[in-house]
């Protein structure tokens, strides 16, 4: 039996693309009043896909709305449908492949977006670099993730909780939202969702030698379920500061004002 192909407006959604299509009015409200929007706001959206959300973006008095969409057929839909001369850009281009310098003569920037899950870290980790390179450049935002991914995204022990944890938390503060459930897409993926809600820190955690402590936690992090000792044996690190039952321990069992701690022993801060 062939697989049924599924269309939005006659246009083929494409599963390469991870194409899901929000499909709830409810969920498009809570993405919006969790954010300040005025005229002097600069928002940006990726993947429109139909342009669902895009159509309640642009009912808001805004300063500019720049939708990234890699499908050539939902970039033209969208950009002919929601037409709005000075507001509205829509660019056919995979966000991934773009440079980030194009954002920052209009910041602060507000993004709001269904992010496909398939490329979901690579797209935040951009979002970071390019805001700790240019700061100011995000104001605020709401995504829409995989359930999986922002429980790890704002987790602070236990399982599921590792370097990424860490390292998006440094540097923004996370909010999780409404669970989304699949029936609220067309075609319904087999997994639930979550909206969060993220702002880049006003001030950071002083990190001694900053570089090498992420590179010491995604060392400890490795084997979760190793203990610390284990994870560090193969590793030049002088340990001797540590007692054995900080040794013992497991990277999951610790915060990260625990973490920076033991670095700090460990560097003889």
């Amino acid at each position: 039996m062939k697989n049924k192909i599924n269309k939005i407006n006659g246009i083929e959604l494409k599963k390469a693309y991870g194409q899901n299509f929000l499909q709830d009015q409810s969920v498009v409200d809570t993405i919006l009043d969790a954010v300040s929007l005025d005229s002097q706001s600069c928002v940006y959206e990726i993947g429109c896909g139909h342009g669902f959300l895009t159509k309640s973006i642009l009912k808001h008095d805004l300063k500019r709305l720049w939708v990234f969409e890699i499908d050539k057929s939902w970039a033209d839909y969208v950009s002919e449908k929601f037409s709005k001369d000075g507001v509205l850009k829509v660019m056919n281009t995979d966000i991934l492949s773009i440079d980030f310098n194009i954002f920052n003569e209009f910041k602060p920037w507000i993004l709001l977006a269904n992010l496909p899950y398939q490329i979901t870290f690579p797209i935040i980790y951009k979002l970071l670099t390019h805001n700790n390179l240019e700061r100011n450049f995000l104001k605020e935002g709401v995504i829409m993730v995989q359930e999986e991914v922002a429980q790890k995204i704002v987790k602070t022990s236990g399982r599921g909780y590792g370097f990424n944890s860490l390292y998006l938390q440094h540097f923004f503060d996370w909010k999780l939202l409404t669970k989304i459930p699949p029936q609220a897409f067309y075609p319904a993926p087999k997994i639930f969702s979550r909206l969060l809600y993220f702002k880049p820190k006003d001030k950071l955690d002083i990190i001694p030698q900053e570089s090498e402590f992420w590179i010491f936690i995604k060392r400890i992090f490795f084997h979760p379920r190793r203990n610390l000792k284990n994870n560090l044996k193969s590793y030049h690190y002088d340990l001797s500061a540590l007692s054995q039952d900080m040794l013992n321990l497991r990277a999951q069992q610790l915060s990260k004002e625990q973490l920076i701690s033991l670095w700090n022993l460990i560097i003889k801060e």
